[in-house]
């Protein structure tokens, strides 16, 4: 077991042994020829071997200095890689948040480029996902979620409510036919995994008797709308992520009400803890955001 306070000995025998001379070793370590020397000799007693052979020109190593050096500059150069990961981990500005990959792709990435203008010198790091996050030490500072906004042990602010209602591609197949909400219900369907569907839209447009054709099904309501832009048929679209959608002509809304959700999106992070700077910089970016039509 390596004695404390023997890492200056193995730092100037590492740097002798490399230059094969006490005097660039010295020179590089910012230290004396003899201050290298006497590390060298303390580590040679407290071994009980001798690590150089010394002559005129310079210093050889013996077999047992052989090992011991090259174990010496794998160890040195591992933990001087180690100082630095921790030195940029400190230094580094880097907001965690973790969210729905659909809430990511349609709602902040539009979004994001407006924050790092803002704020430069801030590192974002997004973390998807459909379960609710742990925020134990190490894990993500900020969470999104989609929810009634009650969670144990986590402090939830409201983001925005949202609506339902349909939409398909402006060239799918037959759209133009697609007159009235029994006509959209009629069509052959894309549904998510939401916990409102196209049952829940029929009843609220007073379509009565439907036999609704779900001929696609996604976990990802982003994907939904990919697959309606694409021609595959209708989605059952949430107000805030179609917009983007809606706004290149990829979708177009259909006819039908706008059904109010039942949940909404929450911004969270643990009660207990108090966010840095960096990290209230961006929750109270995305509130502002949040709250901008």
């Amino acid at each position: 077991m390596i004695r404390s306070g023997w890492l200056p000995a193995l730092a100037a025998f590492e740097a002798a042994a490399r230059h094969q001379n006490f005097a660039h070793a010295a020179e590089e370590l910012s230290l004396t020829a003899g201050a290298v020397s006497h590390h060298v000799r303390k580590l040679e007693a407290w071994l009980g071997v001798p690590l150089f052979r010394r002559h005129a020109r310079g210093v050889l190593l013996t077999p047992a200095g052989r090992r011991l050096a090259d174990a010496a500059g794998s160890s040195l150069s591992d933990l001087d890689a180690a100082v630095r990961g921790v030195r940029e981990a400190r230094d580094e500005r880097r907001v965690r948040i973790a969210t729905l990959h659909s809430w990511s792709v349609g709602w902040l990435l539009p979004r994001l480029p407006a924050f790092a203008s803002a704020h430069p010198g801030i590192r974002i790091g997004i973390e998807t996902g459909y379960a609710l996050t742990r925020f134990d030490d190490g894990g993500p500072d900020l969470g999104v979620r989609y929810g009634g906004g009650q969670w144990p042990g986590l402090s939830a602010r409201l983001l925005y409510e949202e609506t339902l209602f349909p939409v398909a591609a402006p060239d799918m197949p037959g759209v133009e036919t697609l007159r009235t909400p029994e006509d959209v219900a009629g069509a052959s369907l894309i549904g998510d995994a939401g916990h409102q569907g196209w049952p829940d839209w029929a009843r609220a447009a007073n379509v009565r008797h439907a036999a609704l054709d779900e001929r696609y099904r996604f976990t990802d309501s982003n994907a939904a709308l990919n697959a309606a832009a694409s021609g595959l048929g209708v989605a059952l679209a949430r107000e805030r992520l179609v917009a983007p959608f809606l706004a290149s002509g990829r979708l177009v809304r259909l006819p039908g009400p706008a059904m109010p959700a039942r949940w909404s999106y929450y911004l969270i992070h643990p009660s207990h803890r108090r966010l840095g700077d960096d990290a209230q910089a961006f929750a109270d970016w995305l509130l502002r955001e949040a709250a901008t039509p």
